[in-house]
């Protein structure tokens, strides 16, 4: 037995040898090193570089919950409360160069928005967004898709999708931002700014004209041009001996064939920031659709505008406290002033809500007795105050306020050939009473103003409510009043019926909104 065992240890040490020598003339294979995110602190904080690459990343974006309640519940739509939820994400690369940082950045935003007051008519007239069509959901669901930012930054170059060089203050401290004043966020644009030292900047920007187009003064609808599709059509007359009926319809649907240019100077400092801008943009009509002549398309004309802005610091009240004031004057560039900016841009009328004085917003009217377009005037005031009670308690307090103006011999004209829902003076049955009454192209006022109270318990979360007051208002002269008049057809009314009906001269709303918010 001794013998046996000593036999069988004897081969497993054998075996073992052998084993380990054929193993050693094996090849052997190194692990493939792991390479590990690294921090990038050259770009500031949540920077990391790409694996494999010299460029930095960071990631972040945004989760939001918003309802409104609005007052008074007036006809129409008769909602008084809205939802929205928003999702953002945002992608930031730089690589250093010998040339200085090479950037991109991205941010895509999707929201899902109900209730007459937080779908936005704007966003769908600019293709962001999307409506409903069921019964009950039309005018109260719209989904809202956008490529918010795409741009590239190199050397003060700025090219792509990218806020205006025209703004800003551009609503920084409002939950809603819907004070009166530009804010155009996205636009595609090229851009170059050249840095001066001790603070000064200075821009020439060529930017997409589409985002502040406000349609040119005429009837607007749309035609039917092929099954599924519906054109929009824009029309003015203008008198022409000779044609059917004395006049010819112009269409005035404005084409895109001159960028509008902008140029900012930037001052920033310790104790704040100042700037002004100035933007010139072209306005233009299609083609005529003459009765029976032919006749020499109008002239373009040429808006303008000019703003001017400061953002003063005040630590010394609280840490974080600042003031804005900013105002603004165009002339054809109601967008560039930013006086439709409650009340929704890119339509050449809207209102508050429904069942309140409509203001009008058009860039030009055309002036069918002299062919020229005549442009319109606007201005805007926008003051806003942050101020931290304390670390996690902050409130803005914001009010602006502006006007609108347009020709008057254009549209007593227009008037004559019942332009744009205007009553025709002439053939009313009240004439020039019932003219007097219709809030087509009348001169307005706006004041928008609010507060809110923003609770932030920890870091990049927000939780707060937002009160806001807006007053719509003629100029001069009274209106029927929207809410209590309807379906009266102001070119067949008598006299007598016109003056019993009720008149107004301005019309107040009301609306709370709260939000919760988280950034990352």
């Amino acid at each position: 037995m001794r013998l046996v065992k000593s036999l069988l240890l004897g081969s497993a040490a054998g075996l073992t040898v052998v084993a380990g020598a054929q193993a050693a003339d094996l090849p052997v294979k190194k692990a493939v090193p792991v390479e590990y995110v690294r921090i990038c602190s050259t770009h500031g904080a949540g920077f990391f570089y790409i694996p494999g690459t010299d460029t930095c990343l960071r990631v972040g974006g945004r989760a939001r919950f918003e309802a409104t309640y609005v007052q008074p519940m007036l006809r129409s739509a008769g909602d008084t409360t809205g939802y929205r939820g928003l999702g953002r994400l945002n992608l930031d690369a730089r690589t250093s160069t010998g040339y200085g940082t090479l950037r991109a950045f991205v941010r895509f935003e999707l929201a899902s928005r109900t209730g007459a007051f937080l779908k936005s008519g704007t966003q769908e007239r600019i293709a962001n967004a999307f409506s409903a069509t069921g019964i009950d959901t039309t005018t109260r669901a719209q989904q809202y898709v956008n490529v918010d930012k795409a741009f590239i930054q190199f050397a003060g170059l700025t090219a792509g999708r990218a806020a205006s060089f025209f703004d800003f203050y551009a609503h920084d401290f409002e939950i809603n931002a819907l004070t009166l004043g530009s804010d155009v966020a996205s636009t595609n644009l090229l851009a170059y700014t050249a840095t001066f030292g001790q603070g000064f900047s200075a821009t020439i920007s060529m930017e997409d004209p589409i985002f502040r187009k406000t349609p040119i003064f005429g009837t607007v609808g749309t035609t039917t041009t092929a099954p599924g599709y519906i054109a929009p059509t824009n029309v003015a007359p203008v008198l022409v001996p000779g044609a059917v009926g004395g006049f010819a319809n112009v269409d005035v649907i404005q084409r895109s064939r001159m960028p509008d240019f902008v140029g900012a100077l930037r001052y920033d400092a310790a104790w704040g920031s100042a700037q002004i801008s100035a933007a010139v943009h072209e306005l233009n009509v299609g083609a005529f659709a003459v009765n029976t002549v032919t006749v020499a398309r109008p002239s373009n004309e040429y808006g303008w505008a000019v703003q001017g802005g400061v953002k003063v610091n005040l630590p010394f009240i609280a840490a974080g406290d600042a003031l804005y004031l900013q105002g603004a004057y165009g002339e054809g560039a109601n967008l560039y002033t930013g006086y439709s900016s409650y009340n929704g841009s890119y339509t050449p009328s809207a209102s508050p809500i429904a069942g309140t004085i409509t203001g009008w917003y058009s860039d030009a009217i055309l002036d069918p007795v002299s062919g020229k377009l005549e442009l319109s005037k606007s201005f805007t005031v926008t003051a806003s105050y942050l101020h931290y009670w304390a670390p996690e308690w902050r409130s803005a307090f914001f009010g602006s306020y502006g006007e609108m103006s347009f020709n008057k011999t254009a549209r007593t004209n227009s008037a004559l050939l019942n332009v744009g829902g205007l009553v025709n003076p002439v053939t009313a049955t009240a004439g020039l009473a019932a003219f007097a009454l219709s809030p087509t192209a009348r001169d307005t006022n706006q004041i928008v103003a609010g507060a809110s109270l923003i609770w932030s318990p920890v870091k990049d979360l927000d939780i707060g409510v937002e009160g806001l007051y807006v007053r719509q208002a003629l100029n001069n002269g009274r209106v029927l009043d929207p809410n209590k008049v309807q379906g009266v057809n102001l070119s067949t009314v008598t006299a007598a019926q016109l003056a019993t009906l009720p008149t107004v001269n301005a019309t107040d709303t009301f609306q709370v909104r709260m939000r919760v918010q988280r950034d990352f």
